[in-house]
């Protein structure tokens, strides 16, 4: 026990002595201390994260189906799921849907790899040199926030209302936010690596070729990867404009007669494209870049 000196405290060496002298927790339960499932920023096993991925499926489907089956809302706005279901087999068993679906792909995949062409240039470019982010971001930056939808009158009146016009609309929505996405990945490439390649006399386009573009590529799949979520989302109302085809006709035709079940075919439909663009997107990044 420490002893109190003369101003009635206790001295450093009591302090020591009383804190070598008092019991340690056992090492061996530190040790066998149970680890925690939830911990920051640490990989979680492939098993674990597929079943946590189903369960957040599972999760929706039961709310919707208490929803639903409990008539807790009126099922002209809220069909049930086997309903939905009936209705999609049914609707994936005509050849006129099937259309719908090609041409719906045809149109998202068309305005995607146009603001790709375009896009991915000019963000290098401002990602790259100092100028060019000047030059470039700033208008960028005041056209993404304006709504592609406020361009439907334009589009129609530059591109009329043929396929051309569902194109543009979803370049535009894609093009502004791909670029500044596409400058903020170059500029997270190592300047280390930059300044190593100008040692061993490598040119300016030297190193843009062999040391930025490369460099870029994991983070620029990723980035399309979201991207073209972005243009999945702006494919409804692409269709909205003087269409006869498409996912997003269907859904709206649907609409019109009230017919929730194949307005929530539609939605699945899009939903699972867009799924398994993803999931190709991200296939393709674990392939081509494994060390990302």
């Amino acid at each position: 026990m420490s002893k109190p000196n003369a101003t009635g405290g206790v001295t450093v060496a009591d302090t020591i002595i009383g804190s070598a002298s008092s019991p340690s927790p056992p090492v061996s339960s530190a040790k066998t201390r149970k680890r925690h499932a939830m911990q920051i920023f640490e990989d979680i096993p492939r098993r674990g994260f597929g079943i946590t991925a189903i369960a957040s499926f599972l999760v929706m489907l039961s709310f919707w189906s208490v929803l639903s089956y409990g008539q807790l809302v009126n099922p002209i706005f809220l069909p049930t799921p086997d309903k939905v279901l009936v209705s999609l087999f049914d609707q994936l068993g005509t050849s006129v849907y099937w259309n719908h679906i090609g041409i719906s792909v045809f149109r998202v995949m068309a305005g995607f790899a146009l603001a790709c062409l375009l896009a991915i240039p000019i963000g290098l470019f401002a990602g790259t040199y100092r100028y060019g982010e000047a030059f470039i971001e700033p208008p960028m930056e005041f056209i993404r926030y304006m709504p592609a939808v406020a361009f439907i009158p334009l589009i129609m009146v530059w591109a009329g209302i043929g396929e051309w016009a569902k194109i543009l609309l979803i370049f535009i929505g894609c093009f502004f936010q791909l670029v500044l996405m596409v400058a903020a990945d170059t500029r997270l490439v190592s300047k280390d690596l930059v300044q190593a390649s100008f040692t061993l006399g490598a040119s300016r386009w030297q190193v843009i070729q062999t040391v930025i573009i490369p460099a870029v590529q994991p983070r620029l799949l990723n980035t399309l990867r979201l991207m073209l979520g972005w243009a999945w989302t702006y494919l409804v109302v692409a269709e909205l404009v003087a269409v006869n085809s498409g996912l997003g006709y269907a859904i709206m035709k649907a609409q019109r007669f009230l017919n929730t079940e194949q307005i929530f075919v539609g939605i699945i439909v899009i939903g699972l494209l867009g799924l398994i663009s993803d999931r190709i997107f991200a296939f393709l990044n674990r392939r081509l870049y494994p060390w990302a």
